[in-house]
């Protein structure tokens, strides 16, 4: 455990404790918050919930680890410009945390009820910690590397799909209209008659979290950003599935095009993906 614990303080448990307590105040603004602004888009929002999860969970990590580094989503200027910089500023810190206060926030202020707390902690650019809290279901995932996954205090691992053909797969519609939204789209549009269904959640965390628990084959989504994946990453492999970026290029801090599976699948959806793209 002597990775994991700084001044006799566990990772783990400040990275819960974290996610619980910014998820029990987000469920208590449902239906209840008054201001709504638009970040990058019409697609893309931020309210005042963002803001405070956000400044509540660094606040708490700041206080265990006041050395440590902090990458939030609402600390960032919205487009993947800023996103990239943002994190290229920090990728190198010796413990980076990677925070996403609120991931679903379209069907937050819709009153949806999908979305989570994501937050990870990197050590020299590795994610070591994971945690994606679901506040409506009370279901908080847990990965440690080398440690496994949980949920609920069970072990999870990954579905037992072999083929696309029997697979439940997940994606998102991006915020970007010009370059990641028709990107997705061709890919859609060419999965939709390879696998049993398709998902659209809105909560690129939460989808990772169903891969890693066996509720999801596959996940898949253009132009996301390093808060919305780190934690769901090690939640899968962990797990034992497999997370890439689109072409198979294996996962690190700075993809942003994603493909996650229970790892029988991938191969086959990696293909998919890049038939569609390539258009052939």
């Amino acid at each position: 455990m002597s990775e994991q614990v700084v001044g006799g303080k566990s990772f783990t448990a400040v990275a819960i404790n974290c996610a619980a307590k910014a998820g029990e105040w987000i469920k208590t603004k449902l239906g209840n918050h008054t201001s709504l602004s638009l970040k990058y888009s019409a697609q893309d929002l931020v309210t005042e919930v963002d803001k405070g999860a956000e400044t509540m969970i660094r606040n708490l990590v700041m206080t265990h680890f006041p050395q440590h580094s902090f990458l939030g989503e609402e600390g960032v200027q919205p487009g993947p410009e800023a996103s990239t910089k943002a994190l290229q500023s920090v990728r190198d810190a010796e413990y980076l945390w990677i925070v996403d206060p609120l991931d679903g926030t379209t069907n937050f202020v819709h009153s949806f009820p999908f979305f989570s707390v994501s937050i990870a902690l990197a050590h020299k650019g590795e994610v070591i910690v994971g945690v994606v809290y679901d506040p409506i279901r009370d279901e908080l995932f847990v990965a440690e590397k080398g440690k496994g996954a949980y949920v609920r205090g069970r072990r999870m691992g990954v579905s037992a799909e072999e083929t696309l053909r029997d697979s439940l797969i997940a994606t998102g519609f991006p915020a970007d209209q010009q370059y990641a939204l028709p990107l997705n789209m061709k890919g859609l549009q060419a999965l939709v008659p390879q696998v049993r269904n398709i998902r659209s959640g809105g909560s690129a965390a939460l989808h990772m979290a169903y891969v890693a628990s066996g509720r999801l084959s596959g996940f898949w989504e253009i132009g996301l950003n390093s808060w919305d994946l780190a934690a769901g990453s090690l939640l899968i492999t962990e797990s034992g599935g497999r997370v890439t970026d689109v072409k198979g290029s294996p996962y690190d801090l700075g993809v942003r095009h994603v493909a996650a599976s229970n790892g029988h699948i991938h191969d086959e959806f990696v293909q998919a993906l890049q038939q569609a793209e390539s258009g052939s």
